[in-house]
């Protein structure tokens, strides 16, 4: 195996408006895809905003016309806020690794992530991200979520796992357009929440895990 060259911008304990942060993605991508800089990964959280992606639909928006940030990813409207690790790996895809792979990738750093705090998360056939199956009086849930887009062979966006953050956030729209599952978070699956930071160096290590390719 090889290992991608990877640089971190670890600003995980920082809360970044979001268009100041697409921003950052956009000149940071530029640079990749031009070949000055390293592969790259923004880590950081948001202030509460919520984001539509190309395939939102009206519907699926607030009610009580919050601000919404419309973004060139795929996938559907979500929120972002305190609590949530972000992270936006703006790398360029090998000739072998297309976007659904590359997809699935994100999703296994996700749910490795998760399995080391001893949360058994899985996919959910025809839906992204990581998944909590339904327990009791909970429902089957989304814990991580991912959109993406590809351009000159680059991605750009990515991941948001839910640490502890404010879930009633999400009650305002249709998460993902998925009306029948909940939302969930970390934090309420175990005895003993991690502080953001180390929650960001296990993702990291999975990160760079599923980004070495044979």
């Amino acid at each position: 195996m090889r290992s991608m060259a990877l640089e971190c911008m670890r600003r995980e304990n920082e809360q970044i408006d979001y268009v100041e942060a697409w921003e950052l993605q956009r000149s940071i991508h530029a640079d990749v895809v031009a070949q000055r800089r390293p592969a790259t990964a923004i880590f950081l959280q948001h202030p509460a905003t919520y984001t539509a992606g190309k395939r939102t639909e009206p519907h699926e928006r607030p009610t009580d016309g919050t601000p919404v940030v419309d973004v060139d990813r795929g996938g559907k409207i979500t929120w972002h806020g305190p609590g949530q690790l972000v992270v936006y790996p703006i790398v360029t895809l090998p000739n072998k690794v297309g976007v659904v792979d590359y997809v699935r990738h994100m999703e296994q750093a996700m749910i490795d992530t998760l399995a080391e705090y001893g949360v058994e998360a899985d996919r959910v056939e025809g839906r992204s991200g990581a998944w909590l199956p339904a327990d009791g009086a909970k429902p089957e849930r989304k814990i991580g979520a991912i959109g993406i887009r590809v351009s000159h062979n680059t991605t750009l966006h990515g991941i948001s796992l839910n640490l502890d953050s404010d879930l009633t956030g999400f009650g305002g729209i249709v998460p993902c357009g998925i009306a029948d599952a909940g939302v969930g978070r970390l934090c309420d699956e175990i005895d003993q929440c991690p502080s953001m930071t180390e929650f960001a160096d296990v993702f990291e290590r999975h990160l760079r895990s599923q980004l070495s390719y044979a």
